[in-house]
């Protein structure tokens, strides 16, 4: 497994880039949107239409798969999207990194092409009354086709000193959200830099989203949902594997295993002896892997501004 990453967008990632060069029209937002596509879809050219006329400052569609259809046919009909492809294997945080080296924005909110888009999903005078305090990170309020709920809202809690992850449909305007689903969310792009953005090596969809906004939160941010932000899921949710694995015990030793000592976070020697066993590798890999982690704290301790324990008791 490789290093943690120790700044921002390490991974240099061969991609081509298409179209762009031309100015959004109706500018309104100080904010750019990212499409993730998975695959081609009839109602593209209907989305990115919609995403051009909510006056967006830029407009970027991120292409996994363009093999059936033509890139340069659609970056015609849309000179002011610009179109990224990846030309190696990515994991999902990899694509948000990517995209926010590359939008100039204060803010940009990530989409994915799951979604049913709608005129007026982000007005500006609703940005500007969610950006009005600088947050960190914003999440809409995500619902099935025919306004049918389902868990957006995520705390910690400890059970028996085991971590585990909480969930709730019920929204409250404002309230307090452990990590955005499916990533779906409106970053600060200045703070999503600063926190080193998502880890490259934790490939695992559900551990990588938790190993960045958990650090978030330990590092004194927040994210929060809105409740007059809202998006509608336009096809069925993709299941979330959180099993345990490498990516898990990564995610343990940047993010609960530290401790917050006086003024910095730190990670203990004695650690290791609570990792080893739940490690499920030999012993020079566990300690392979502790050291690696061990290095990054130190790096980054005064960053820590609480440890997983209080953040737990906090939140309660």
């Amino acid at each position: 497994m490789n290093s943690i990453p120790s700044v921002f967008n390490q991974r240099v990632i061969s991609r081509s880039v298409i179209g762009g060069h031309e100015k959004c029209p109706n500018i309104r937002m100080k904010a750019a949107v990212v499409l993730l596509n998975r695959q081609w879809s009839p109602s593209r050219e209907k989305s990115l239409g919609i995403l051009l006329g909510e006056g967006f400052e830029e407009v970027i569609s991120v292409e996994l798969n363009p093999d059936n259809y033509s890139i340069e046919d659609v970056s015609r009909r849309f000179p002011s999207v610009k179109f990224i492809i990846p030309l190696e294997s990515v994991t999902d945080g990899d694509l948000v990194n990517i995209c926010a080296s590359e939008v100039k924005a204060q803010y940009f909110l990530i989409l994915r092409d799951t979604l049913e888009l709608q005129p007026n999903m982000l007005s500006p005078i609703l940005f500007e009354r969610l950006v009005k305090d600088e947050p960190y990170c914003v999440v809409p309020r995500l619902t099935l086709q025919g306004g049918v709920s389902f868990p957006i809202v995520f705390r910690p809690s400890s059970k028996k000193s085991q971590f585990e992850v909480e969930s709730t449909a019920k929204v409250t305007d404002g309230g307090a959200t452990l990590y955005p689903f499916d990533g779906i969310a409106l970053f600060n792009r200045r703070k999503f830099v600063q926190l080193g953005g998502y880890d490259y090596t934790i490939e695992n969809p559900y551990w990588q989203t938790l190993d960045l906004a958990f650090r978030s939160w330990l590092w004194g941010e927040s994210t929060r949902v809105s409740a007059s932000f809202a998006a509608v899921y336009g096809s069925s949710r993709s299941e979330q594997d959180i099993s345990a694995s490498q990516y898990s015990n990564r995610f343990f030793l940047k993010n609960l295993a530290p401790i917050f000592v006086r003024d910095h976070g730190e990670l203990s020697r004695s650690a290791f002896f609570r990792f080893l066993p739940r490690s499920s590798c030999g012993f020079i890999e566990a300690l392979s892997q502790f050291l690696d982690a061990r290095s990054w704290v130190s790096k980054n301790r005064y960053r820590f501004r609480l440890d997983a324990v209080s953040l737990v008791e906090k939140w309660s």
